[in-house]
């Protein structure tokens, strides 16, 4: 739990932050539940406060404050292709679930880990990044590498934070191994049973993720996901003890210490979890990419009457294998916002998107053209599927938002180039006029959306686009427990485009 000490909430959907006590110019835009430490006296029915950052002051309407509280507020983090939550309760208790690609990898050279950075430092004004819980929905590189950045001491340069603490880690259990003779990954061991195949060389606890990295165990955890898996055994608590690291399955029923008597539950629905033998089993699902997939971390997030569904990235097979294990208790599955599955990947069950039946889908993807996200029958059965509401002769449900279609960009063409006279050793600066930009080359690396290895390109300046602006595609999503506001950023201003309703549940 963060110890922020706001002295206000805003209550008002989005209320502007103004230069000074009167006029109409703007330094930016609140949201519901935002805090803000207050500043002075009141001047003309505005209040002096500081507000989303720790240099950012300005004045709000006093009324915007009325009915203002903490809420419980979800964050889906545009990390292009990839997952990225942060979930921030009503007692300042966070959640990371997943962190996209790791900022190597990104070609806006942003993962997850830079917004929980600024969410900490900046709107909390702390030097240090608390988590409760981080949760790696499976083991995939574009959803556990951004986690891996937050976690890494070595990019300290990187973040303003000083470091990060971690009260538990969880994780689905698939994981991947090297194979006995080194040559190349797998997923490990299988058994039979019933007609069915299931894997049972599952990472659990932390000493299993401690034998899992030690260099002489057989299986030891391979690449990438081990490297990341060293990271979390070296991370400590709070209080200065190691993280303790558990696997979810549908056997926990809740995560630890956010079961019943907890205003915010966090049902785990998912993977579920057979027996084998003796042996925990997951089921294998196809081919290793839709057995990672299919196995996450299902979790139901409920908050008074409010619910919102994480899926990671099942698909079909493991979606109905769920419908399956589920029969008869499919209410289970209802929500007021899904997070959709694989970032809008066709690979899905329809029966299962009306089983969850939710009034708002977020769609977590990225710019990649060989996956080609958010995939148009998706989007249109996320609509149609969708629980309907009409109020006016207007549609308030079903929404649909997608972090990639949030985001936004200004582009710019170059004008002049002025290099510093330290570097020309002429007496001024060395001037580049329009005309001349043609005759200079830029040589520069291109990282496409998740991949590895960056291809060193060149282009005249001239054909050059600046990005002068970017706003990134983040979804918030906020509730009260009843009322559920979700909010997008405008390009113009920086204002926000709000909508509310009410949930069902």
């Amino acid at each position: 739990m963060v110890d922020v000490n706001f002295d206000r909430f805003i209550g008002a959907n989005s209320t502007p932050l103004y230069v000074e006590s009167s006029g109409e110019k703007t330094k930016g835009f609140l949201l519901w539940g935002d805090g803000v430490h207050l500043l002075g006296q009141q001047e003309g029915g505005r209040l002096p406060v500081r507000a989303r950052g720790r240099e950012r002051n300005g004045w709000i309407d006093a009324e915007a404050l009325e009915g203002g509280k903490s809420l419980l507020e979800v964050y889906f983090i545009d990390v292009g292709q990839g997952d990225g939550m942060l979930i921030k309760t009503p007692d300042f208790r966070h959640i990371m679930i997943d962190g996209g690609h790791p900022r190597g990898s990104q070609n806006t050279g942003k993962s997850a880990a830079d917004f929980v950075d600024w969410k900490f430092f900046e709107d909390y004004g702390l030097d240090h990044v608390r988590l409760d819980a981080m949760i790696s929905s499976h083991n995939d590189f574009d959803h556990y590498g951004g986690l891996a950045d937050l976690l890494d001491a070595e990019q300290e340069d990187e973040l303003d934070v000083a470091g990060t603490t971690v009260e538990a880690f969880y994780h689905a259990g698939i994981s991947w191994w090297t194979k006995p003779d080194g040559s190349d990954r797998t997923l490990g061991e299988t058994e039979r049973e019933n007609g069915r195949t299931f894997h049972v060389d599952l990472l659990d606890d932390r000493g299993s993720a401690e034998h899992g990295i030690d260099p002489a165990s057989r299986p030891k955890l391979q690449g990438a996901w081990g490297n990341f898996i060293a990271k979390v055994v070296s991370t400590r608590r709070a209080d200065g003890e190691p993280t303790p690291v558990t696997r979810l399955s549908d056997r926990s029923e809740y995560l630890p210490t956010f079961g019943p008597g907890s205003d915010v539950r966090i049902h785990i629905l998912g993977p579920v979890e057979f027996s084998v033998g003796e042996r925990p089993g997951l089921l294998k699902l196809g081919a290793d990419s839709r057995t990672t997939n299919g196995n996450s971390v299902l979790a139901r997030l409920d908050y008074g009457r409010a619910r919102i569904l994480l899926t990671g990235d099942l698909n079909k097979a493991s979606q109905q294998a769920l419908l399956d294990a589920y029969e008869g208790r499919r209410l289970e599955f209802q929500c007021d916002v899904a997070k959709a599955c694989h970032h809008g990947s066709e690979d899905v069950s329809y029966t299962f998107l009306q089983a969850i039946k939710p009034a708002v889908t977020v769609i977590s993807s990225g710019d990649a053209e060989g996956h080609d996200h958010p995939k148009p029958r998706i989007v249109a059965a996320s609509g149609a599927t969708g629980y309907l509401t009409i109020e006016e002769d207007e549609i308030v449900t079903p929404l649909v938002y997608s972090t990639e279609l949030a985001r936004s960009i200004s582009l710019g063409h170059p004008r002049t180039l002025e290099i510093d006279r330290q570097i020309t050793g002429t007496p001024e600066n060395l001037q580049v006029d329009p005309e001349q930009l043609q005759n200079v080359t830029i040589t520069y690396h291109e990282t496409k959306p998740g991949g590895l290895r960056p291809a060193e390109k060149s282009k005249r300046l001239s054909q050059i686009r600046l990005v002068g602006g970017l706003i990134y595609g983040l979804v918030n999503v906020r509730t009260d427990g009843d009322k559920i506001l979700t909010a997008t950023m405008n390009e113009g201003d920086g204002s926000w485009t709000v909508k509310t309703f009410r949930s069902r549940f």
